[in-house]
């Protein structure tokens, strides 16, 4: 039960947000890995069984932990666990936020379908606006900046959906209301104007919450101008573009 895990286990589960860590003050990594690689395992649990029974206990598992850390006790063993309670323990998160994102994990056991684009955004802002939210919390965001926090970090959740589509589907999932090229251009405009909204926003150092969102807006506008790269899977830019704009944004402080 050890940060060097947490990260570990980041690193192999989802590189982009690992990269936007690591770019990050060593202060904040020590945060940021254990929210992290627990947002990794709660993703998880849905997808290794297929026993949707088993999947909402393996659910269930986790917001006991979570409310177990809150109230005191010793975290159950497991390798995130201890470095997430301290997290937890630090800043006061707040259970019902960690409830919200293990909550949005059951769309991926039943795989209920969407009937609008509205949906389909709250879905998203359940898990990766909350993990957001939880993040800058611990790195020193006021709590009523929870709006605003959801609403920057929306837009990098949208990109990041958008692009997780062919995949989705391949499991067998809908995540698109309609599954039209307008739907993929509503949604990207949406998160485009979310980023207008906060734009030159600074949230201090817990700026580096938002940094896993450093994609966000050239992808999103990619969508917009070319929803058709999403189902066939082509929603990315160059190597060069992705890794300029994250060290840019580093090398400013912002998110």
């Amino acid at each position: 039960m050890t940060l060097e895990a947490c990260a570990g286990l980041v690193e192999r589960g989802d590189p982009d947000r690992f990269l936007a860590v690591m770019s990050a003050p060593v202060a904040a990594r020590a945060v940021l890995f254990p929210l992290y690689a627990f947002n990794l395992e709660v993703a998880r649990a849905p997808w290794v069984t297929k026993e949707p029974l088993i999947a909402r206990m393996r659910l269930q598992w986790w917001r006991d932990a979570i409310a177990e850390i809150a109230q005191g006790d010793p975290p159950r063993a497991h390798e995130v666990t201890g470095p997430l309670a301290q997290v937890i323990r630090d800043h006061a998160l707040p259970v019902s936020v960690f409830s919200t994102l293990i909550t949005a994990r059951e769309w991926d056991i039943d795989g209920s379908d969407f009937t609008s684009e509205e949906e389909v955004i709250a879905h998203i802002d359940r898990g990766a606006g909350s993990l957001a939210v939880l993040a800058a919390l611990s790195l020193g965001a006021r709590p009523e900046d929870e709006t605003d926090l959801r609403e920057a970090a929306i837009a990098g959740a949208i990109a990041n959906w958008l692009v997780a589509v062919p995949a989705l589907e391949g499991l067998g999932r809908k995540p698109l209301a309609h599954a039209t090229l307008a739907e993929i251009r509503n949604l990207a405009d949406y998160g485009l104007r979310m980023l207008d909204r906060q734009r030159g926003r600074d949230f201090g150092a817990a700026n580096a919450a938002l940094r896993s969102g450093w994609q966000a807006r050239d992808l999103l506008k990619l969508a917009h101008k070319e929803p058709e790269r999403v189902p066939q899977g082509r929603l990315t830019t160059s190597e060069f573009r992705r890794k300029w704009t994250l060290m840019r944004k580093a090398w400013g402080g912002g998110w």
